[in-house]
């Protein structure tokens, strides 16, 4: 007897019904709307940013980010709030 019980390893057609149901149906449409979204949308250029700061500045940063600059009292605000 295994932990999901005595008659799970058994000739039960458990597989096979879960194959029947999912060929029956058409899932998802054509193949020839792929992509329809992606296409229609307007190419816009990335900005411009600086570069962001490696191995021990980064470390630095995220500390100073999390531990010294915070803001006491109010609710709690999650790091890409953009409340106040």
């Amino acid at each position: 007897s295994s932990r999901f019980g005595p008659h799970h390893r058994d000739s039960t057609p458990v597989g096979s019904a879960c194959l029947t149901l999912v060929a029956m149906g058409k899932v998802h449409g054509s193949l020839a709307r792929a992509g329809k979204v992606k296409n229609q949308t307007p190419k816009v250029a990335k900005a411009e940013k600086k570069k962001s700061l490696t191995g021990r500045a980064k470390k630095r940063f995220v500390y100073n980010r999390r531990f010294v600059s915070v803001v006491k009292g109010g609710p709690k605000r999650g790091p890409n709030s953009n409340m106040k």
